[in-house]
């Protein structure tokens, strides 16, 4: 392949140019380097690069910013490179990175590459055409390294300047408030309810470990035949902060319909092998010595929120024109459904006060 990769008509790559410069680092030979778009990747683009050495073929993965305009603090690549390559060293699985170019040159805005890892990423969290002890077993390992993440000491593997620490949760919701206000989109009733509530009804049980902020299924790469995740991807953002909040966000699956956007609620999860939203968060508790139970409602309804905010961002992007993905608007209009669960879930909360 030469000339420019297009796979995604807002997104085209300068191949030659590409190819050059990654012989430069070692990473690519003579032959013309193959690309093309990997799915998904609302926000940051992704590419498959293939590269062909004396007959070995090797694949990598580069990422970078979008174009054009960007929400400030947005898009932090350098922060996924950092993270991922101070978690090598722990017991947490992460591809292995191998090389970030800070500078905007020669694909308009920094990227980095990292391997390509050979595996399953399983989009649809009911596993379907699996038997139910293998979902029970995928469920299990999810669950094993997003408490193995909780336990990583951040400062001894070079984070302890990755984010403040305390009032995580605090800081978040001031966050994504002002970037729903700042928006030129309408936000809708319960956006604007859980704006007001959540900031009023802070737990005190602050803790601060590394969080990695998008933990999911979908985020997860998967040995091609084993129940073991051999990768934790899209790390855009992670930072330090609350555990408990993190772990809330990959449990609102059990709370969101499929028919609304991947999740499992409302299914026959006994029959499917799946766990229990009770269950899963006891096994995390059981790892980790922590007790979700006495704030979850609120924990839920933050996530809720804050991923409603983040899909009207995107829908943001959307109208402003700098989105990454062809489906960011109709992703986008999931935004306010998702609010409404999360003050169903503050309402929840309510009532056990």
């Amino acid at each position: 392949m030469t000339g420019i990769a297009t796979g995604h008509a807002e997104q085209p790559l300068p191949v030659q140019e590409l190819g050059s410069y990654l012989r430069a680092q070692g990473l690519a030979g003579s032959a013309p380097l193959q690309v093309r778009v990997l799915s998904g990747g609302q926000s940051n683009p992704t590419y498959r690069i293939t590269t062909e050495n004396d007959g070995e073929v090797r694949d990598y993965v580069l990422r970078k910013k979008p174009p054009g305009t960007l929400i400030a603090s947005a898009h932090a690549i350098d922060r996924e490179y950092r993270v991922m390559k101070a978690l090598e060293v722990t017991n947490v699985p992460v591809p292995r990175m191998l090389h970030y170019c800070e500078s905007s040159e020669l694909l308009g805005t920094p990227f980095y590459v990292m391997e390509y890892l050979h595996g399953r990423v399983l989009m649809d969290q009911s596993l379907p055409g699996m038997a139910p002890d293998e979902r029970w077993s995928i469920y299990r390992e999810m669950n094993r390294v997003i408490a193995a993440l909780h336990a990583v000491d951040y400062r001894a593997v070079g984070l302890g300047d990755y984010g403040k620490e305390g009032n995580y949760v605090g800081r978040q919701v001031a966050r994504w408030s002002r970037q729903c206000r700042e928006s030129t989109l309408p936000v809708n009733a319960a956006m604007h309810r859980l704006m007001d509530w959540l900031p009023a009804h802070l737990p005190e049980d602050d803790e601060t470990t590394l969080v990695h902020g998008d933990y999911r299924m979908d985020n997860l790469v998967f040995h091609p035949t084993e129940p073991r995740i051999i990768g934790v991807l899209d790390w855009e953002l992670s930072t330090l902060g609350h555990p408990l909040a993190d772990l809330a966000y990959q449990c609102m699956a059990w709370r969101i319909p499929p028919s609304l956007w991947r999740g499992i609620g409302g299914l026959d999860l006994e029959t499917l092998g799946i766990p229990s939203e009770a269950e899963y968060v006891a096994w995390y508790g059981a790892a980790t010595g922590r007790d979700a139970a006495g704030h979850w409602d609120y924990y839920l309804a933050y996530n809720l929120f804050r991923m409603a905010a983040i899909l009207h961002g995107i829908a943001q992007r959307a109208a402003d024109g700098n989105a990454a993905a062809e489906d960011a608007e109709e992703t986008g209009r999931k935004a306010g459904p998702l609010a409404e669960l999360g003050w169903q879930a503050a309402q929840r909360y309510m009532a056990r006060e």
